[in-house]
């Protein structure tokens, strides 16, 4: 392995970008994870209403040759994928092509099948529709075969009673979303079509579902899971003992919902096969910058996109409660809360003060969310990747700083 040189140490500890008159000490926490070496390269934005207030990044877009992260370096994000997706659902609602309250089957018949004709659309996104696995594997010739993958979405079983329990869809949920939003507009679009043409685009957002062939490789971020013995030894209790027994029991249904595709690391994903096709779950490819914009924009009235106050009011409201009194999520073995696909704040999800917040956290480490009550879009991007499914830890200290600094600017909480 290269030692890194005096001058490729100073690299990995420059940080660029700027901060707005109060925020400084955003600044400064986030020179402190690069610093301290938590970092390899990461991106840190913060946009309350159209003002970017936080627009950071710094360290190393790949450590082996000691790139720089640059202002639009990008990277893979996993599940902050989810709330991209829910985002372009979100729009479809707006424009009145989907009501959450309808059976899926009414968009899309052949869903119907195998128990699944009484799944709502709000049921479905809020992963209670027992569809957090799929009985074919998924290899990227499948997955870019959108309607061969629509058949194989309709003939899957529920692996519970739909509406009695929530249990996370890791990969899944996109998958059906995609083939929901195919049928739903106008156009037949797909998720990362609308996601650009509607949302991305007109906000001038870096934020891809499916990476486009004119993206260069050197643009987007080497991933890399680099934790010390310490913090391996640690991980041990960062998962529920029961999810980490279920991941060891073939046939489970946290095993099949976490085990296919089939990969060795989640650096896998970060190859061009996997980038390039539509996986709305898992693999968005952006920057702090992007998705702290379109957070912002939703979080502030989405005026510029010609959203209807009955949406965003949707999307603040509390997660619906179950028709049982199942407890634990069926997949994650946590106190989760889901709505219109995205998380809600609970025991996991802590991600701000307010009960109106939405958004999703990524393996890794990335999250990106909206707080109506800031107009603010908050989201964090790092190429280490994190041992925490959610909630990590250096996303959460960059979090309380700013929230700290917003409100010591007596920005109104309505």
């Amino acid at each position: 392995m290269k030692v890194p040189t005096a001058a490729n140490r100073e690299l990995q500890n420059t940080v660029s970008g700027h901060v707005a008159p109060g925020f400084e000490a955003v600044r400064a926490a986030f020179a402190g994870s690069l610093q301290r070496g938590e970092e390899i390269g990461a991106s840190l934005a913060v946009c309350i209403g159209n003002e970017m207030v936080v627009d950071l990044w710094g360290g190393e877009r790949d450590r082996l040759t000691h790139q720089p992260w640059q202002q639009d370096t990008l990277a893979l994000v996993f599940s902050t994928s989810k709330g991209l997706a829910a985002l372009a659902l979100a729009l479809a609602h707006s424009r009145g092509w989907l009501d959450y309250e309808q059976p899926v089957a009414r968009y899309w018949p052949e869903f119907a099948g195998n128990g699944k004709e009484s799944i709502t659309v709000r049921q479905l996104l809020a992963h209670q529709a027992g569809l957090s696995s799929l009985d074919e594997s998924l290899t990227p010739q499948l997955i870019g075969d959108l309607d061969a993958l629509a058949a194989v979405l309709a003939r899957q079983r529920p692996l519970w009673t739909p509406g009695e329990r929530r249990g996370y869809h890791p990969v899944t949920l996109g998958f059906y979303q995609n083939e929901l939003l195919r049928r739903v507009d106008p156009q037949h679009r797909t998720i990362g079509e609308v996601l650009q043409q509607e949302i991305a685009g007109p906000l001038g957002a870096d934020a891809y579902i499916g990476l486009p062939d004119d993206i260069p490789d050197d643009r987007v971020a080497r991933l890399e899971r680099r934790a010390s013995l310490t913090e391996q030894l640690r991980s041990f209790n960062i998962y529920p003992g029961k999810f980490v027994l279920a991941m060891m029991r073939p046939g489970h249904v946290t095993r099949l919902a976490f085990t296919n595709p089939r990969i060795r690391t989640l650096e896998e994903f970060n190859t061009r096969p996997w980038l390039k096709i539509q996986m709305p779950s898992a693999n968005a490819v952006v920057n702090a910058r992007g998705i702290a914009r379109i957070y912002g924009e939703f979080a502030s009235g989405g005026q510029r996109l010609g959203l209807k106050r009955e949406t965003l009011a949707l999307l603040e409201a509390a997660a619906s409660p179950l028709s049982s009194a199942a407890a634990l999520d069926a997949v994650l073995y946590i106190d989760s809360a889901y709505s219109l696909g995205f998380w809600k704040p609970c025991t996991a999800f802590q991600s701000g003060a307010d009960c109106r917040i939405y958004g999703t956290p990524g393996a890794g480490g990335s999250v990106g969310f909206a707080d109506p009550s800031l107009a603010m879009g908050f989201a964090y991007v790092p190429n280490r990747l994190g041992l925490h499914m959610i909630e990590d830890p250096r996303a959460n200290a960059l979090r309380a700083v700013v929230y700290d600094c917003a409100k010591a600017l007596h920005r109104p909480l309505e």
